[in-house]
């Protein structure tokens, strides 16, 4: 195994991010995962959704990311709440003593991540540890396909 995937963070904002980040990290060796959900708080302003809301989603997301990689996989859940998502995953990372934090890319035009605070961008600017960006296996193959299926010889 890779020393660099011995302890990682795996931010996941929900089920389909999760579903992601677990296909492209499904064809490496990696060791102990904690997958964190952060539920970002307005800072006095009103929250988008409520944080039972908020819960159910990271809990569908650890969900989806424990039944893609499977039983064999060593994963810790947290949700953890913060005003800066970033620090946020800084501070989980400190605290799991994580060898990398692993993410994929999420969508939007560079314009609506400008406009809205990359978080992405603070974790690879302001981190005192390894970032590590796997491809989007969906962006990768333009035909959406997971991968190769038997139809048994069957006509569709």
């Amino acid at each position: 195994m890779n020393d660099l995937l011995d302890r990682i963070v795996l931010p996941v904002a929900g089920p389909d991010d999760a579903a992601a980040t677990a296909r492209a990290l499904s064809d490496r060796d990696f060791g102990s995962i904690l997958a964190l959900n952060v539920i970002e708080k307005a800072g006095g302003a009103p929250d988008k959704a409520s944080v039972e809301q908020r819960e159910a989603v990271a809990e569908e997301a650890f969900a989806e990311l424990e039944a893609r990689l499977g039983p064999g996989a060593d994963i810790e859940t947290q949700v953890r709440y913060g005003t800066d998502v970033a620090e946020t995953i800084f501070d989980a990372a400190d605290d799991f003593d994580a060898t990398a934090i692993v993410i994929t890319p999420r969508g939007g035009s560079r314009w609506v991540r400008l406009l809205t605070g990359d978080v992405a961008l603070s974790l690879v600017t302001d981190t005192d540890r390894p970032v590590v960006v796997l491809p989007d296996v969906d962006s990768a193959d333009p035909t959406g396909d997971d991968g190769p299926t038997d139809s048994g010889g069957e006509d569709e």
